[in-house]
């Protein structure tokens, strides 16, 4: 089912084994499968190679909030982590979160952007809001991205590695 015509309510269908998702002006939950606002910074595609092998898909949908912002209601405890930094692009570290009981990737942590986590649009628990409020601003890594997808109409296009998420 398609999210409902009227954006400025939540929309906050069964996706996943949680029940207890909620949306406000300023805040959301985002959850995993299994099911163990201010501080957005930016919302962006990522079609890098990385990103393509993480997702197990051709792109990544993400959301950028500063760690400030961030909190872990439930399964912080239940997080796993994989890290590198060989083919990351800037050459520093990105840490992946993973939950340790399904495998959802909940969000990355780079070197490069200390304070910030780059979290998952599809693990926002409002699908409204991935249709409004994290609608993405800009597609990094176009020169990755698969030749059967096309851009995202009205969106910055950038090629390569971009200084800001």
């Amino acid at each position: 089912m398609a999210a409902t015509a009227d954006k400025s309510k939540p929309y906050i269908p069964l996706s996943s084994c949680a029940n207890d998702g909620w949306s406000k002006e300023e805040s959301a939950t985002a959850t995993c499968f299994c099911g163990a606002g201010p501080g957005l910074v930016g919302t962006f595609v990522c079609h890098c190679t990385d990103c393509r092998k993480i997702t197990a898909s051709m792109f990544a949908s993400n959301f950028t909030v500063d760690d400030a912002y961030l909190t872990h209601i439930r399964g912080h405890d239940n997080l796993t982590s994989y890290g590198q930094s060989h083919t990351i692009a800037s050459g520093k570290k990105m840490t992946n979160y993973f939950c340790s009981t399904c495998g959802t990737l909940m969000y990355r942590v780079g070197e490069a952007f200390p304070g910030k986590s780059i979290l998952r649009i599809g693990t926002v628990d409002d699908f409204n809001l991935h249709e409004t409020k994290l609608r993405p601003q800009r597609e990094i890594f176009v020169k990755d991205r698969v030749s059967w997808a096309t851009s995202i109409e009205g969106v910055q296009q950038i090629q390569a590695q971009s200084s800001k998420i």
